[in-house]
């Protein structure tokens, strides 16, 4: 996070060490630059912070309440608490009631920060006061992705990623309030009636597991899904001449899945219909 000649820096504290950065920075991105890990759920690098985890939150000196250090700017002679103890609290709380009512053995950033924090989500889930659950069967409406909403957080990761940053498709928003609230296409009808163009940037996202691949749904579903035996191998898309990097997930010689890097200057992580799913020829269409 070097700064041109031209560009205007800050000068902030965080944890009692000096970090400069560009004006404009977050102070998730001047933790990042000053080495440290800050815990993040419904933010990522290729979508514009929508502030609704609350797992990334700081403290900054002279502020009343804690801010999402995802969205916040960096401001000169600021100083940033990112470990004292009213935010180990607070993040402990949020791991704790998410783990309470969703499944997350698929989260594994969370597993390890729920570790890192002592979360306990069984605290809530007790035999005279059970924890809520969502508890609806999946639904899987295509042979290309499934949606699992056990395990949705609510992160609005796939509606960013369906949206203005990347699809501009808006075929899935949040519907209903409170504990009713899901992921959902318009008036709720199935996926293949829906504007969904099968991107698959949504499951590109998705922290959790909520959507995910149908060929990895059902390899985790037979027990033989193996990420740590696959391979990845990059290559460009075979569709047309735009360029977009993919990357083949082998495992016993045969694609999985693909995904792309977030780093690539073309696709951002982000691919088509064609990008995602259409590898099967690969295989002669099995």
């Amino acid at each position: 996070m070097t700064a041109t000649e031209t560009e205007t820096t800050v000068s902030l504290t965080i944890d009692g060490r000096t970090v400069e950065v560009v004006a404009g920075t977050t102070i998730h991105k001047a933790c990042e630059a000053a080495g440290t890990d800050t815990p993040t759920l419904c933010w990522a690098e290729n979508l514009t912070p929508v502030n609704v985890c609350r797992v990334c939150v700081v403290e900054v000196e002279g502020s009343r309440a804690l801010v999402p250090s995802c969205a916040r700017p960096a401001e000169d002679a600021m100083v940033v608490h990112t470990d004292s103890e009213r935010v180990r609290h607070s993040r402990r709380m949020v791991l704790e009631f998410l783990g309470s009512g969703v499944d997350l053995d698929q989260a594994k950033d969370l597993a390890r920060w729920i570790e890192e924090y002592g979360a306990d989500p069984t605290r809530y889930d007790q035999p005279d006061l059970p924890a809520v659950t969502i508890n609806e069967p999946v639904r899987i409406q295509d042979d290309l992705y499934i949606r699992d909403y056990d395990r949705c957080v609510l992160c609005y990761k796939c509606v960013e990623a369906c949206g203005d940053d990347a699809q501009h498709t808006f075929a899935i928003a949040v519907a209903g309030r409170g504990f009713g609230a899901r992921i959902s296409t318009e008036y709720d009808i199935e996926l293949p009636d829906s504007a969904c163009v099968y991107c698959g940037n949504c499951i590109a996202v998705c922290p959790t597991g909520a959507i995910q691949f149908k060929s990895e749904f059902d390899l985790r579903a037979a027990a033989d899904w193996r990420p740590d035996e696959q391979t990845v191998t990059r290559t460009v898309c075979s569709y047309c001449g735009v360029g977009c990097n993919l990357d083949l997930h082998v495992q016993d010689g045969r694609i999985v899945k693909v995904t792309s890097p977030v780093d690539h200057p073309i696709t951002h992580g982000h691919l088509c219909i064609k990008g995602r799913f259409g590898w099967r020829y690969v295989h002669g269409g099995r």
